[in-house]
């Protein structure tokens, strides 16, 4: 006879799929984008690397939603699993496979941009998020939760809740982008500690790495807790 935690995870094979799938793509996709832009932070820089991430998120999250939830992010699954949105096993396994997706597409990226492509000729910078020479690390981990909770924020609402409109991903690679395009420049814009994870393995370069883990935890803890505590639970429907 099954265990009841056995029980849980019957069925989860697919997701945990799906999760690497999508969050490979994620990587892919913005090592690529900034391979080719060589880092360019101007305006068309910035705007096609912010584009580049919030679109696939946009695309993956609605192809993966119905299997996986469509988390493709450590911070995002650690704000559902503290709004009791997603056991702990299942919110483990799900964080393993974003981040073995993410380094499988740090390694391809890198392995298919030309060299020229890379920033400064240098495979060890592919991708992997730069935190801004004036901003201290501080600064970057309150950075990184505040864009991270804007980005639970809007997975709760436009996704989780019941009443949430029925938009897919959209609203979801839409606040990926803006806030790439408000942070990008100061840490990178990583919101995500897989974004972060598969070019620094990749390279083995984990300078600064407290600002793409911490953070992102911190503001998707915060933000499930918000969301779950404040507007849900105080919003529901008398009948419900």
């Amino acid at each position: 006879m099954a265990s009841s935690s056995d029980s849980k995870l019957v069925g989860v094979g697919p997701a945990l799929v799906a999760e690497a799938i999508g969050t490979f793509a994620l990587i892919f996709v913005g090592c690529m984008a900034i391979g080719v832009g060589k880092l360019a932070y101007n305006d068309s820089g910035l705007v096609g690397i912010a584009l580049a991430h919030g679109l696939t998120i946009a695309v993956m999250v609605s192809a993966t939603a119905a299997v996986s939830g469509g988390h493709l992010n450590p911070g995002v699954t650690a704000g559902l699993w503290v709004g009791k949105k997603i056991d702990s096993t299942k919110a483990l396994l799900y964080m393993v496979s974003q981040l073995l997706g993410a380094f499988v597409a740090a390694l391809v990226a890198i392995e298919l941009l030309p060299t020229s492509f890379l920033p400064r000729g240098n495979a060890a910078t592919v991708g992997i998020p730069a935190l801004h020479r004036a901003v201290p690390m501080v600064n970057g981990i309150i950075i990184e939760a505040i864009a991270t909770f804007f980005l639970v924020f809007v997975v709760y609402g436009t996704a989780v809740d019941r009443r949430a409109p029925k938009v897919g991903g959209l609203f979801i690679g839409l606040t990926i982008t803006l806030n790439i395009l408000w942070c990008g420049p100061l840490t990178g814009g990583a919101i995500n500690p897989a974004r972060w994870f598969g070019p620094a393995l990749a390279t083995a370069n984990f300078s600064n790495w407290e600002v793409w883990t911490i953070g992102p935890i911190i503001g998707g803890i915060l933000a499930g807790l918000l969301y779950t505590s404040v507007i849900e639970s105080k919003t529901q429907d008398p009948a419900s």
